[in-house]
């Protein structure tokens, strides 16, 4: 009896335990969500939230950028003289201490933040997006207007105008003045479509070149990412060095490269740059070691960007971090794959 009794209360001790076991396991299953940026779980806290996009400095004056392995996402794109600027989308960036240094909007940029639904941070504006900027599809946070020395503010040790920085509570404190949604709506479906927990997308079987060090072909920074096979990243060079976050003192590295290869043409005389973000044509994907051709298009003018392969089907992400390169069609003979 004795012997039984202590079975009865094992049984329900038991019971009890795996009980709460799987209580506890449904509540963190809820509690977390896929990131739109990475396809990786994330808190829904963080994943639920709409993202930031930061216009980059990227000039050697500059380098190296604060903050910016915060980023999911890295837009590289010309502008003029030659020189690129990065606009990095990030999810989560309360660990950022400071971010920058932060420069100013051109238009297709604003396009490009618009697509993951982003709000977009820059300081000041060419004047081909003052437009867009007013648009209702825009939410911006100008450090050009009466708020702007509440979102960003002039650090001691640069030299203006390389010396703009933000941070994680100047942003919050920017959106909530300015009355911008801080989640993602009901609808939102995402731009990237990404692998699934366990699975990893293999170019090579897919026909793809070996891309083990590739070249956008920006003349300026002469940028190039490596590939390390070891933990399946792409690590990034630029001015003949390796590209650090200066806080974290770590270089960057990324899962996934696209190249977008896009049609432009001059504005005007100052070397201002209308780069095409609404009509398609062609580029790479590129991941683990390999790349294949791609064509990319737009279903209307504030949509997201698809890319396809070879047989027309949308492509698949690797989990992680992504890097976009927005090449000139006039200079797509600059790309090299290594």
């Amino acid at each position: 009896d004795i012997g039984m009794k202590k079975w009865k209360i094992w049984t329900a001790v038991a019971a009890l335990t795996m009980t709460a076991g799987f209580s506890v396991q449904a509540e963190e299953s809820q509690d977390m969500m896929t990131s739109y940026l990475t396809g990786k779980q994330v808190s829904t806290e963080i994943g639920s939230k709409r993202p930031v996009a930061i216009m980059f400095n990227n000039i050697i004056d500059a380098i190296p950028q604060a903050g910016i392995a915060n980023a999911d996402v890295v837009y590289e794109a010309p502008v003029e003289g030659g020189i690129t600027r990065l606009m990095g989308i990030m999810e989560d960036y309360e660990d950022a201490s400071r971010i920058g240094s932060v420069r100013s909007c051109r238009n297709y940029y604003v396009y490009y933040a618009t697509e993951f639904d982003a709000i977009y941070s820059h300081f000041g504006q060419a004047v081909y997006a003052l437009d867009l900027l007013e648009r209702p599809e825009v939410d911006n946070l100008s450090g050009l207007s009466d708020y702007g020395s509440t979102v960003y503010y002039r650090s001691d040790d640069r030299v203006a105008p390389h010396n703009v920085y933000t941070t994680a509570e100047r942003l919050e404190q920017g959106i909530e003045m300015c009355g911008y949604d801080r989640y993602y709506p009901e609808d939102y479906a995402g731009h990237y479509q990404f692998a699934a927990d366990g699975e990893v997308v293999d170019l090579a079987a897919q026909g793809g070149v070996t891309a083990n060090k590739v070249t956008p072909g920006y003349a300026f920074n002469s940028p190039w990412f490596e590939y390390n096979a070891e933990d399946g990243k792409y690590y990034r060079f630029q001015y003949g060095d390796a590209q650090i976050d200066e806080l974290t003192n770590e270089q960057l590295s990324y899962d996934n490269i696209l190249i977008q290869i896009s049609h432009w043409e001059p504005y005007d005389e100052n070397g201002y740059l209308n780069i095409d973000t609404y009509t398609g044509m062609d580029g790479y994907y590129i991941t683990k070691g390999y790349a294949i051709p791609v064509t990319w298009q737009k279903d209307s003018e504030w949509g997201a960007t698809r890319y396809y392969d070879p047989n027309g089907q949308e492509i698949t992400l690797n989990q992680g971090k992504t890097w976009v390169c927005i090449v000139q069609d006039t200079y797509r003979d600059n790309i090299v794959l290594e």
